[in-house]
């Protein structure tokens, strides 16, 4: 049974919805219309960044001395194995995040290499960060983290492994 809208009856006329409801309708009814986009956001999220997490993470351990070599001038202790870990977590969480596979679990590791990324390579942007904050957000691995935080937050969406599996499990009856 649906109710009539509300009338105005400060007003003294009948049968005029109130414009408090007709707002609070519409907000609602766009609202919802609007969380209709909330997958579709994440699955491009989760493709365009765990690609671009995958690309990196695998630039890395392809090119191993290479990189070893540059986080031995960024003065990172045991050069060779963080770059094998900063790597292995990039290429492999980052095919993790494609998929939507274990999103918010693997995001974690993606946030906390960006954050030695900024803390060891970008360490102006970090220092500066009050007093120019272009130089913060425009530095590499902000774009990177920005995503991994967003999926840690928000999840992966509906266009997930990680949805499908936690379907599956809620609708398991429970002994």
């Amino acid at each position: 049974m649906k109710s009539e809208p509300s009338t105005n009856s400060a007003a003294g006329t009948s049968g005029e919805p109130c414009k408090k409801c007709v707002f609070t309708s519409s907000y609602r009814l766009f609202a919802c219309a609007a969380s209709y986009l909330q997958s579709p956001l994440l699955l491009a999220i989760r493709l365009y960044w765990g690609w671009h997490f995958f690309l990196t993470g695998k630039g890395k351990l392809m090119n191993l001395d290479r990189t070893a070599e540059f986080f031995q001038s960024l003065h990172i202790p045991m050069p060779k194995l963080n770059a094998c870990l900063a790597g292995g977590t990039e290429c492999f969480g980052g095919l993790l995040l494609l998929v939507g596979l274990g999103s918010r679990l693997v995001s974690v590791p993606l946030i906390f290499t960006m954050i030695i990324a900024y803390v060891t390579a970008e360490q102006e942007a970090v220092k500066n960060i009050f007093k120019d904050p272009d130089k913060f957000v425009t530095a590499t691995p902000f774009l990177f983290m920005y995503a991994a935080v967003i999926i840690l937050a928000f999840g992966p969406g509906k266009f997930s492994i990680d949805w499908l599996i936690g379907k599956k499990l809620s609708s398991k009856p429970r002994l």
